[in-house]
């Protein structure tokens, strides 16, 4: 009978979180379309050498250490880091409304693949007073297949294809 009773209030519960009764409410929009991995494996292997060689599923699997402070589609919002959008070829500290720490203030230079991957190494050593808590990536192979991930992910789609997939 206890079994019962908890079958129907658990029912009662799911019925109760499903639409409304208005019927007039707009449905939501559909998500953009999502490139799948084979497509934005094929994107990576346009890069220039090493990262042409890198694994797309690999880099975005080593995105998942990044994801919590950053975005990477284009308006993405600022997390504790800044949207990634955009990043290669940008100068250091510039993104619009995020408080960037005096290091990076401080800093000169634009961001490529090089300083990437010494920031992502150890970026208190890279650039010492930054405010990333992050301890960094040691292993060489992941830090390319994440910065060829970032390569694609953070640049503008090819004509005629879709955008990488948002967060």
């Amino acid at each position: 009978m206890r079994r019962l009773i908890l079958a129907a209030a658990s029912l009662a519960a799911l019925c109760a979180c499903g639409p409304s009764g208005d019927s007039k409410q707009a449905a939501p929009a559909p998500p953009p379309p999502r490139p799948d991995s084979t497509i934005m494996q094929a994107r990576v292997t346009l890069l220039a050498a090493p990262y042409n060689e890198a694994n797309y599923l690999a880099g975005r699997s080593a995105f998942g250490q990044c994801v919590s402070c950053h975005t990477t589609n284009e308006g993405g919002q600022d997390r504790q880091g800044p949207n990634l959008y955009g990043l290669f070829d940008r100068d250091i500290g510039v993104r619009e409304g995020f408080a960037y720490s005096q290091a990076v203030q401080d800093a000169n230079f634009k961001w490529d693949a090089a300083k990437l991957d010494h920031w992502l190494e150890n970026p208190r050593t890279f650039l010492p007073g930054n405010r990333m808590a992050f301890a960094g990536v040691r292993d060489a192979e992941q830090r390319r297949n994440l910065i060829a991930f970032l390569m694609v992910e953070t640049a503008p789609a090819p004509a005629g294809e879709p955008a990488a997939p948002s967060e």
